[in-house]
């Protein structure tokens, strides 16, 4: 009797056990384990992710200097300034203003073209008389307030415009210099 007793006692405990072991957990608490798991390696892909694109991105940038120079605003050029081939053969032109009290004007000016341009040289050489005849007819057609120094950047493109579409067949003025731009009442 011992044995049966003690398979009755063991298959009643068994029972109790198993089914206090065996309870069915429902609703949000049997997912509440599953979501927890799939927030965390979320969060871990995402920190992994974030982490990664940092480092590659210093990696790519050269330790997180700045590629992007900004120029000073105040400065009129960025990079590499052109340099020209100088035209100075004009020399200096003197003329009057057309106000009612005509101002004397004396100017000097300088031609700047391309290097690669060979035969600007040769073209501005031969139209060296017709380049002095517009300064003076340029300058003679305006007024003195016109030339005050506050003007000149216009002043410069207005004779480059001139050069290039009235005297020039084949070759481009990139830039006009002043040596010298004296207005001066008489």
């Amino acid at each position: 009797m011992g044995d049966a007793d003690d398979i009755d006692i063991g298959e009643e405990g068994g029972e109790d056990l198993g089914a206090s072991s065996k309870k069915k957990v429902s609703g949000l608490a049997a997912l509440l384990p599953n979501l927890l798991k799939f927030v965390a390696i979320g969060l871990g892909a995402l920190v992994f992710i974030v982490t990664v694109s940092v480092f590659t991105y210093n990696i790519l940038s050269k330790g997180g200097k700045g590629q992007t120079s900004v120029a000073e605003p105040a400065s009129p050029y960025v990079g590499a300034r052109p340099q020209y081939q100088i035209f100075s053969s004009i020399n200096s032109v003197r003329t009057r203003t057309k106000d009612t009290t005509p101002y004397s004007v004396v100017v000097d000016m300088v031609i700047g073209y391309d290097v690669n341009d060979k035969n600007a040289q040769a073209e501005l050489t031969g139209r060296l008389y017709e380049l002095q005849d517009f300064v003076r007819s340029f300058f003679s057609g305006k007024y003195a307030a016109e030339l005050q120094p506050e003007n000149e950047a216009r002043l410069k493109q207005e004779i480059l415009e001139a050069i290039n579409t009235r005297i020039l067949d084949s070759s481009t003025v990139k830039i006009i210099l002043f040596r010298q731009l004296d207005v001066i009442e008489m």
